[in-house]
């Protein structure tokens, strides 16, 4: 955004707006870090159960040696992370990436009926919660819980990737579609071949995210008895002590997650900035940059 443009749209605040602000933001901080200095100093103190016991602190060492032993983070890591939650996840991603396809050209599609009949599956699948999907395909369709788990994050998310990539597909210029049609490419092959890869681009930063949401809602799948890494540190819980080691165990499953999430969030970020409308323009004036190098003839023209 320009100075200009800014300057229209609101006034640029003075030396006492800015002091303010400025003054406002370091109570804040210093507000938010006290709390926090003030939550960690809680959570150390000693506490007193119901029954009387009395409770080391979180912080205490005799909370956490259990993650010297290497059968641990063999569950949370090998079993819960990688054999559990991600690959659950990965194949549901893939399916769902696919079904969101079919959804968005069944939502586009010169019939109406067809229109009609994928808009009202689509709104059901993206009303329906994921946890009942679940429950209801390992009950009534007799499945095991990976199935179950994988076909209702695939059918969740792939009705949701379908909405993002028809919305990509309508915010096109109409002379996208103008110009496939005549080069004289039926109107299947335009919508294939240029406007699907368009929207699909501009579209990425949205898929990448609800991947993301994709990958925490695999933590629903512990109702269903798979062995995703949220229903293994409740196993490692009740084996190690329920209340000795519960703080713990769910402090390093909350890392875990947060550590894959903020990576997919990062790669995500990525490809906005790689995919976004400045770097489509940048690469669109380098193509033509190049085109007119290739031909000196159109150069030649082009400088008349």
């Amino acid at each position: 955004m320009s100075a200009s443009t800014a300057n229209v749209l609101y006034d640029a605040p003075g030396p006492k707006a800015r002091r303010l602000s400025l003054i406002s933001s370091i109570v804040s901080a210093v507000v938010i870090g006290g709390g926090l200095l003030w939550l960690i100093w809680k959570l150390g103190q000693p506490r007193t159960t119901v029954n009387g016991t009395v409770l080391t602190g979180l912080w205490d060492p005799s909370r956490w040696d259990i993650f010297l032993d290497s059968a641990v983070w063999q569950g949370l890591v090998v079993r819960g992370l990688i054999m559990g939650t991600l690959r659950a996840a990965a194949l549901a991603a893939v399916l769902a990436l696919l079904l969101g396809v079919v959804l968005c050209f069944a939502r586009s599609a010169p019939w109406r009926w067809v229109r009609g009949v994928s808009a009202v599956v689509l709104e059901f699948f993206r009303g329906m919660p994921v946890l009942l999907m679940m429950l209801f395909i390992l009950l009534a369709l007799g499945t095991n819980g990976y199935t179950a788990v994988v076909a209702a994050l695939a059918i969740y998310n792939g009705a949701i990737i379908g909405e993002a990539l028809r919305a990509g597909i309508n915010a096109l210029p109409k002379g996208q579609r103008e110009a496939g049609l005549s080069l004289g490419l039926t109107p299947f092959s335009t919508r294939i071949l240029i406007e699907f890869p368009q929207a699909f681009r501009q579209m990425l930063p949205i898929i990448v995210a609800q991947l993301v949401v994709l990958l925490k809602d695999t933590s629903l799948a512990y109702v269903v008895a798979y062995p995703e890494i949220l229903r293994i540190s409740y196993q490692l819980k009740d084996y190690f002590g329920s209340t000795t080691y519960s703080f713990s165990i769910f402090l390093v499953v909350l890392a875990i997650y947060l550590a894959v999430n903020f990576s997919l969030s990062a790669l995500a970020r990525w490809i906005a900035k790689r995919s976004g409308p400045r770097a489509g323009a940048h690469t669109e004036t380098n193509g033509a940059a190049e085109a007119l190098a290739d031909d000196p003839i159109r150069a030649a023209d082009s400088v008349r």
